[in-house]
């Protein structure tokens, strides 16, 4: 009888330990399988998992929201999805101090760029932003959209570098011509003494110099012309 005790609570107990070991992984798989549905573009799992009582803000070990996983893996519908939910961090910053919206700016992802500002996301702050982002990798057309929202064309990096000698000095002619044309400061200098004049021309962008004193030109004749 006492044989046939304890080999029916050594049965239970063994029950309860399996139970527990199928919780727990369980419980760390569902984060797991959120993040890679974020990664990979599964808005429908994102949306599912959150339903059940995800957090909508999870974050992994980097920081990295799903917001931001899915702006920098280029992920739309999963975008899309997640600014629909409620409690929404829109402007959360992993460990790097970078934000959704930084992110797809820098890799030029347009259409998520211009969802995360329509949904309001904060573009004009101080520090690494936006603008600097997409001004150094010439995304052009966000440089734009975000110029058109209002965005500090003069705005300065920690090394106190501006968008248009990033763009001067890496080459983007296009973006330096829309940077001119919203008012760019041509004469700033960073603290390592660098113009936008002097960075392109030492990296010799040659064309990019020459837009650069032709504007300067421009705006001394416009002055003269407004002080006569």
């Amino acid at each position: 009888m006492k044989s046939t005790f304890k080999l029916q609570s050594l049965r239970l107990l063994g029950a309860g330990l399996i139970s527990i070991q199928l919780c727990l992984p369980a419980n760390a798989a569902s984060l797991d399988d959120l993040f890679n549905a974020a990664k990979l573009g599964d808005a429908a799992e994102v949306s599912q998992l959150v339903r059940q009582g995800m957090d909508v803000n999870s974050s992994d070990p980097n920081g990295n929201t799903l917001l931001i996983l899915a702006a920098r893996e280029e992920q739309p519908k999963v975008v899309a999805e997640l600014l629909k939910q409620r409690g929404l961090k829109l402007n959360a910053r992993n460990s790097a101090g970078d934000s959704a919206l930084m992110l797809a700016s820098l890799r030029g992802f347009t259409g998520i760029a211009q969802a995360l500002l329509d949904a309001g996301a904060a573009f004009d702050h101080p520090g690494w932003n936006p603008l600097l982002y997409a001004a150094f990798e010439g995304r052009l057309a966000i440089v734009n959209m975000l110029l058109e929202k209002g965005a500090n064309p003069n705005v300065l990096a920690p090394n106190q570098t501006t968008p248009l000698m990033f763009a001067a000095r890496n080459g983007h002619q296009d973006v330096v011509r829309v940077l001119l044309k919203a008012g760019a400061n041509i004469d700033w200098k960073n603290d390592q003494n660098e113009s936008a004049e002097s960075w392109a021309s030492k990296s010799r962008n040659t064309d990019i110099v020459e837009l650069i004193q032709a504007e300067r030109k421009a705006r001394a004749s416009k002055l003269r012309v407004e002080i006569n």
